[in-house]
């Protein structure tokens, strides 16, 4: 079954991140699941602070930035002023920022290569902070995209584990834009479950319902709420 989502794509406004949340909660309502197991992870990369506050001041406390170095120009100010914010990486990330990733970032998606997991270890134990970390899955198979194959999964999950001591919360996969969702996210859920990892993240503003259908337990709604970029 694929579902739709009908929220329009207004954005940057209290009002669109209103509809988004009404959204979520018909999918689940539809998945039968519970709205508080789905975590609802606002996109601003590329947008300012002032974009921001509007959209926290109307409630929403998680929040995704693709790129470390723009997320530390405009985040700690605003972490500042509202301590509960969490911060998600959703974007790629280098080995030469895992210190101030892991020091800026609640949660990171995008684990997906050996020099990523000891550069995560070695800042973990430094710092003595536990981002939740989510593996990417290259679901598609896409050359120019990031993430492991999905053939991959199993023995890359399990060098995170036995190699590098990393505790792995999840998947994370963007399935290819010229094909129907479903599938992908129904693989991704597949590799999850036979590897005991109890999150996804999967799911963007196009197509949040299908993947709260197929398990989402994180999903990234950037222009169903700030507009497009």
């Amino acid at each position: 079954m694929t579902a739709t989502n009908t929220a329009p794509l207004t954005g940057h406004s209290p009002n669109a991140l209103a509809a988004v949340e009404r959204e979520v909660a018909r999918a689940c309502a539809d998945a039968r699941r519970d709205r508080a197991s789905v975590t609802l992870i606002a996109v601003s990369k590329t947008f300012a602070a002032d974009a921001i506050s509007p959209v926290i001041a109307a409630g929403q406390r998680v929040f995704g930035e693709n790129r470390v170095q723009e997320a530390k120009g405009k985040w700690p100010a605003l972490m500042s002023a509202y301590p509960d914010i969490r911060l998600h990486l959703i974007g790629p990330l280098q080995s030469n920022k895992a210190k101030e990733a892991v020091a800026l970032f609640d949660a990171i998606h995008s684990v997906d290569r050996p020099s990523i997991c000891q550069a995560l270890a070695k800042e973990i134990e430094s710092q003595n902070r536990h981002p939740e970390l989510f593996v990417q899955i290259n679901i598609g198979e896409e050359p120019q995209k990031a993430g492991v194959a999905p053939g991959d999964a199993d023995a890359f999950l399990a060098r995170c584990r036995d190699d590098y001591g990393l505790r792995i919360s999840g998947l994370m996969c963007i399935p290819p834009v010229d094909e129907p969702p479903a599938a992908h996210f129904a693989l991704t859920a597949k590799i999850a479950a036979r590897n005991g990892l109890e999150n996804l993240s999967m799911g963007m503003s196009a197509d949040f319902a299908t993947a709260i259908m197929l398990g989402a337990t994180h999903i990234r709604v950037g222009s169903a709420i700030f507009g497009h970029r």
